[in-house]
This record gives structure tokens, C-alpha cells and sequence, in this order.
């Protein structure tokens, strides 16, 4: 599984992506957020704000949706402008 960030919390994270070959019990982007937030500062302090938006495979998801160990999961924070 690819695991990505984007913008300010590729920033904060110092890291744009992840590949995760020990997917067991990862079946949402919410799991992997929780495997996350488990690391301790910066990643509880990135991600616990609830104000994420995710895609899987390039798609518009929810924190629930299903994952597959193929997929390709990106966080990125909430964008607004014009």
C-alpha cells in the first residue's frame, strides 16, 4: 500500500510518502491515520485534527472507506480559494 501527503502535512510530516508492505488490520484510511498518530509528535499533532480529506486511488474517499492492500491512499489538509 502507497500512503501519501500532500501539501502543509507533507510539510509537517517531512515526509510525501510511505510504502507499507504490513497491512494487517488496515482496512480504512482511518487505520492507518490511528497506526500514525501511534508514532507519537509530529504525527499525533498532524493528524489528529479530524480535518482531513483523503483519496484512494486518486479518488474523493472517506475516512471509512474500504481499502485494499494494493491501493494507493493520500491525505492532504482542507484547500480553499478562488
Amino acid at each position: 500500500m502507497k500512503v501519501l501527503f500532500f501539501a502543509s502535512l507533507r510539510e509537517r510530516l517531512n515526509c510525501d510518502q510511505e510504502e507499507w508492505t504490513d497491512t494487517a488490520g488496515i482496512t480504512s484510511p482511518q487505520d492507518i491515520i490511528n497506526r500514525l498518530i501511534e508514532r507519537g509528535a509530529p504525527w499525533n499533532e498532524a493528524l489528529q485534527n479530524g480535518k482531513l480529506l483523503v483519496s484512494i486511488n486518486q479518488e474523493m474517499a472517506h475516512l471509512n472507506s474500504q481499502l485494499e492492500p494494493t491501493d494507493e491512499v493520500a491525505f492532504f489538509p482542507p484547500v480553499t480559494g478562488g
